[in-house]
């Protein structure tokens, strides 16, 4: 089952962003993911105010696969970095709908 994460991200400082992103590139790739959006243009329609610079969307085949990107041990430094220097919300979210 394909699975998506939605991230939003506001960076406070930018000193990890230029290792991150070639590294974090490559890693979802391995991993079987897809970037659908990655974009500071974007607005918020309803609910309490949760603002980002950026929302991020990408595509996994499966929720294994999102985990195993976001344990990989190449990845954890650069994960640690994002987290550190950012304010930072990942969400896995199933391919489905439950409700049909």
């Amino acid at each position: 089952m394909t699975y998506y994460s939605v991230l939003d991200v506001t960076p406070t400082s930018e000193e990890w962003i230029a290792n991150y992103l070639p590294a974090a590139n490559e890693l979802v790739i391995k991993h079987g993911g897809k970037y659908l959006a990655r974009t500071t243009s974007h607005e918020q329609l309803e609910g309490d105010n949760r603002t980002a610079s950026l929302r991020i969307l990408l595509e996994w085949p499966s929720k294994e696969a999102a985990i195993a990107f976001m344990q990989d041990p190449e990845y954890l430094p650069h994960l640690e970095a994002r987290t550190k220097g950012s304010i930072s919300h990942h969400y896995v979210i199933a391919g489905k709908d439950d409700l049909a």
